[in-house]
């Protein structure tokens, strides 16, 4: 399986050496959606940053939480649980790692979900959690750490 992104930045005639050149760019993908695209300006500040522009380490973050989501809902059904509503506030924090190069050294997950029907325990959920985390291809596709901090 293999999985594409298209990415396209062009200088335009703005200077380049000065390093004072836009990074906004654009991200399309197979199904014809288009993301504007940019560093964050926590790296490279505005105006060569694009506050309202997806950024790498956004991107990251919610890969991270979409991934572990859609395990999450499978799983669920398979064990007979109904889910409604599932939302999710993940942080991503961007550090030095034990190289000591900046990285993205931890990205939680808060989930908070919402069922119909029987409810799961909390043993029950913790446990779709874990399978979720364990089938979740970007978080071990990771070195950083994916937690999980889902209300009891």
């Amino acid at each position: 399986m293999q999985f594409e992104a298209q990415l396209h930045w062009q200088r335009g005639d703005q200077p380049f050496l000065d390093q004072r050149y836009s990074r906004a760019h654009e991200l399309s993908f197979d199904g014809g959606l288009r993301v504007p695209a940019s560093s964050s300006p926590l790296s490279v500040p505005l105006p060569m940053s694009v506050a309202a522009n997806l950024d790498p380490e956004e991107a990251l973050v919610a890969a991270a939480s979409s991934c572990h989501m859609l395990f999450f809902l499978s799983i669920a059904a398979q064990r007979g649980f109904v889910v409604d509503d599932y939302r999710d506030h993940a942080i991503g924090t961007l550090g030095k790692n034990t190289d000591g190069k900046m990285a993205m050294t931890t990205i939680a997950l808060r989930p908070a979900i919402v069922f119909s029907g029987q409810q799961p325990s909390a043993d029950e959920l913790e446990a779709i959690h874990h399978a979720s985390h364990d089938k979740c291809y970007v978080a071990n596709s990771l070195k950083t750490d994916v937690v999980v901090e889902a209300p009891r």
